[in-house]
């Protein structure tokens, strides 16, 4: 447990006894916690609204695997930061600078990123995992997940090297008893419906009872919405993002369903960012619990995608899957699947790559996968043409340059010469027997939100702040548009959690 502790509150005055607390955060996630933790330092009431009840409660945090985006200098910068691990003296971790996390953000969306947001979200990261691991965060190299083993030990790659001890279940137990450290009023199971805005300015949210449906009012001088988007209401997601999106996955929590951010619009908010396009990723297709699932979270995903191929139920080749490290791309791909006949794909691998796979997920029980000694022989299993699949399989073992040699931990060079290519990490699918993993798009969030500032003030059409009102998480639009650099929401929510919070503070004080 962090020394810092709450400063003490100030002294009850006129009517500040009849509030239920100085600041109202609603959404138990990474952002909504950091949010309430910094307001509670701040030496405020804080109470903090989950619309779910305490066992299915972290937002799309608990489903996620912890990794979170942070500038570093290396492996010494992150040493009184990591848990202890006996590979850490066989690991290389590059530098990370601040630079090189601006230019990643700015290269996957194509300069769709909000440079005041991009700036602060790269600057602060590092300083906010700090803050939060004093709190009682706990993170670890991510080994199993940004690393493969060599000879010469483990080398880290993509910029994205920690993450939460126990993943989103640790990200959200350690918060959860954060919270409780700090005396935060943690109420579970309140659905947050409206905003109450009095002479302009925002004085609390209305809230209705999962279990019995009463409504109530709860009040404050200000509040935080961490709520996140709508990925989780099919009718939205083909309203903004496009026919077709009803049929994607929900990867993680049920409740985001848009509510409260339509409710901020309905008051005079601004959107933010791309409404059109959302993280969206490779799922497992076929498993029969691959929505909203507690006990696999994130294992249902299927990353190892740039050691084989992707096709479709042709047996066509649609994506370069080696284009880039997978955290670069993996939030794009299962929105090019959606768009596949009857939208979904098979990754293809052979013996020689299988051993290679990420355990987690594709070891995972119930997994999707079919098997078969030759690749006709894979494709009729699978579902797929069998004479398109061999034709693809055919051409690109033909096509690959070997000049390059075959190493997962650098952009190799070692290419397909086929269209669509692959540009990296290309080896030929010669070696049985054959394994087939079926996926399709799983949504993660919604790209667009509402527009704030730095401090996660929500702005009206004129771009003024809504008195009373910050927004923070995937609520919050501007950062990412059609692709996002991986762990870099866990890094914004915690980001922009904790400057909401301040500026809550802030704004309680001069009320």
């Amino acid at each position: 447990m962090s020394t810092e502790t709450p400063a003490h509150a100030h002294a009850p005055e006129p009517g500040r006894d009849a509030l239920d607390a100085d600041v109202i955060v609603v959404g138990a996630g990474n952002a909504g916690f950091s949010a309430a933790h910094a307001a509670r330092l701040a030496g405020l009431r804080v109470l903090v609204l989950e619309r779910e009840p305490k066992d299915r409660a972290g937002g799309n945090s608990y489903y996620t695997a912890g990794a979170t985006r942070i500038a570093h200098n290396g492996l010494d910068d992150l040493r009184d930061l990591i848990e202890p691990d006996p590979r850490i003296e066989r690991a290389t971790v590059p530098p990370y600078p601040a630079d090189e996390y601006a230019a990643d953000l700015a290269r996957v969306t194509n300069g769709r990123n909000d440079p005041d947001l991009t700036r602060v979200l790269v600057e602060d990261s590092q300083d906010t995992l700090r803050w939060l691991q004093r709190l009682g965060l706990a993170y670890r190299l991510m080994f199993e997940r940004q690393a493969y083993e060599t000879e010469g030990g483990y080398l880290f790659w993509g910029g994205l090297h920690i993450g939460n001890v126990g993943g989103g279940e640790g990200n959200i137990a350690d918060h959860t008893r954060v919270a409780e450290e700090l005396g935060e009023d943690v109420r579970y199971g309140v659905h947050c419906v409206d905003l109450i805005v009095e002479d302009g300015q925002v004085v609390g949210v209305v809230g209705v009872d999962a279990s019995g449906g009463a409504r109530r009012e709860y009040r404050a001088r200000a509040v935080v919405l961490a709520a996140g988007g709508f990925e989780a209401n099919a009718e939205l997601r083909e309203q903004y993002l496009g026919p077709g999106w009803a049929r994607a996955k929900v990867r993680g929590t049920p409740a985001n369903t848009g509510d409260m951010l339509l409710a901020a619009l309905a008051h005079g908010a601004a959107r933010g960012g791309d409404w059109s396009t959302a993280h969206s990723v490779q799922w497992d297709a076929f498993s029969a619990q691959n929505e909203s699932n507690r006990e696999l979270t994130n294992r249902l995903t299927r990353q190892s995608y740039p050691l084989g191929i992707i096709v479709n139920r042709d047996g066509n080749r649609f994506v370069d899957e080696g284009a880039d490290f997978r955290n670069y791309t993996y939030a794009k791909y299962g929105r090019w699947i959606l768009e596949q006949p009857g939208s979904v794909a098979w990754q293809i691998f052979d013996a020689r790559t299988r051993p290679m796979l990420r355990s987690e997920e594709y070891d995972m029980p119930g997994v999707s996968v079919v098997t078969a000694d030759t690749i006709e022989g894979l494709a009729t299993s699978a579902g797929i043409d069998p004479a398109g699949l061999a034709r693809t399989v055919t051409a690109f073992n033909a096509s690959i340059a070997t000049d390059h040699r075959f190493d997962p931990n650098v952009k190799d060079g070692r290419r397909a010469d086929v269209e669509p290519p692959k540009s990296n990490w290309a080896l030929a699918l010669d070696s049985a027997p054959f394994f087939a993993f079926g996926v399709t798009c799983g949504v993660t969030f919604t790209f667009g939100g509402l527009r704030g500032d730095v401090d996660g003030r929500v702005l009206d059409a004129a771009g003024a702040p809504i008195p009373g009102l910050f927004a923070c998480g995937e609520v919050l639009g501007g950062l990412f548009s059609g692709n996002y650099p991986g762990g870099s929401g866990l890094a914004a929510g915690m980001v922009f959690g904790r400057r909401a919070g301040v500026a809550a503070a802030a704004t309680c004080r001069r009320a």
